[in-house]
């Protein structure tokens, strides 16, 4: 079995990221959980991610962090915002070294193990 290196980002109140964490550990799959009301992204790490997903992707414009800040009516820097404020990303990102997801996608997931 090849060697994983899973990351998940996301928050302890979301559903998804409980979803994905359950998954990896179902499957005794190592991850490093990252909550992102401790820590956000690095620039590298949201570089790499937006590489894989693209910047719009990754942008959750459902979320109250994106109404609390009125960015609807706010011309922003997406990249900028989501570095400041961890918590408008879309959860869980999932990470696989140069792989990534945004949601719950146990379908992709599958093909990395």
């Amino acid at each position: 079995m090849r060697q994983v290196n899973i990351q998940i980002f996301g928050t302890r109140k979301c559903q998804d990221s409980r979803k994905a964490e359950r998954y990896f550990k179902e499957r005794a799959i190592p991850f490093q959980y990252i909550d992102l009301n401790v820590r956000g992204l690095s620039r590298g790490e949201l570089d790499k991610v937006k590489a894989v997903v693209g910047l719009e992707n990754l942008i959750d414009k459902t979320g109250k962090e994106y109404a609390k800040r009125n960015l609807k009516y706010l011309v922003h820097n997406i990249e900028e915002e989501l570095l400041a404020h961890p918590l408008l990303l879309k959860t869980p990102i999932v990470r696989n070294g140069p792989k990534a997801t945004v949601g719950y996608c146990p379908d992709v997931w599958q093909t990395w193990t």
